[in-house]
């Protein structure tokens, strides 16, 4: 639970309500842009390349861990060391509305667009980071995040992309003193943007484990720029490099396979 003051914002859940308005504003745009004379991709088998139902948009979800290298957190020899950001994005894959043969195939979308949620809880054990501060501190970091990932090679089992993100995120610093009385020390806003390269690789199927190409690996890497700081008369600033490498859900080939196979028994049902 997090509550604003002086800040004139609603105390309360406010990333979560932030990714709910944001998802519900792609819904929208989504219903503006899937209009019935627009080209429209055909859904296909994402195994075997066969054709189904027209589909416009995609519907795709899916965990995101990354490493983030901020300035304040070092080894003893003064490098930077990666800090753990959990999260989750959600959004739609766009078809294309013209031909582009690095993506064509049974995953061909020209683009995909969406909403993120990121946090971050990390103990600081560097006094003076903070104005007023000679204790260590634990940091607590909430970004809601709108991204734009444009795709430049996607085909068969492979995809290349570049995703842009602008995001808004909450700070709050607490002393790491059961004998405090006040465990806030400062808390703030900050605007994140961010860029990077995105390569993924997607299983390959096998007939009688179909699943397997739902899953796969990727690797992300990213420069994030602050354009506000969150304690601008602090030493804590978030520009740096990110990176990201891990397994890769593809919700988009299990919804396709779901909507696949509930065809395929409809026809079966009529033949029968």
């Amino acid at each position: 639970m997090i509550s604003f003051y002086r800040t004139g914002m609603i105390s309360g859940h406010w990333p979560l309500r932030a990714i709910s308005t944001l998802l519900l504003v792609i819904q929208l745009i989504s219903s503006v842009i899937a209009r019935p004379n627009q080209r429209v991709t055909p859904l296909k088998d994402t195994v075997k390349g066969i054709e189904t139902r027209p589909n416009a948009l995609t519907f795709t979800a899916s965990t995101d861990q990354r490493f983030y290298f901020f300035s304040d957190t070092r080894n003893d020899n003064g490098r930077r060391i990666p800090v753990s950001v959990y999260g989750i994005r959600a959004g739609f894959l766009f078809p294309a509305t013209h031909d582009r043969p690095a993506i064509k195939g049974v995953r061909d979308a020209s683009f995909k667009a969406g909403a993120g949620f990121y946090f971050i809880n990390q103990h600081l054990d560097q006094p003076g980071l903070l104005p007023n501060t000679s204790e260590s501190v634990t940091r607590h970091l909430r970004i809601a995040t709108v991204y734009y990932e444009r795709y430049w090679l996607r085909r068969n089992s492979f995809e290349v992309s570049t995703p842009i993100e602008f995001g808004y995120g909450h700070s709050r610093y607490e002393r790491n003193d059961d004998q405090a009385k006040d465990f806030e020390v400062a808390r703030g806003i900050f605007l994140p943007l961010g860029v990077g390269v995105l390569s993924a690789y997607q299983f390959p199927t096998i007939r009688w484990l179909r699943p397997l190409h739902w899953f796969g690996v990727n690797a992300l890497i990213g420069y994030r720029f602050i354009l506000k700081k969150d304690i601008p008369e602090s030493q804590i600033n978030y520009t740096g490099f990110y990176i990201s490498v891990g397994p890769s859900f593809f919700l988009e080939n299990l919804t396709s396979d779901i909507k696949y196979w509930r065809q395929r028994r409809k026809q079966k049902l009529k033949r029968g």
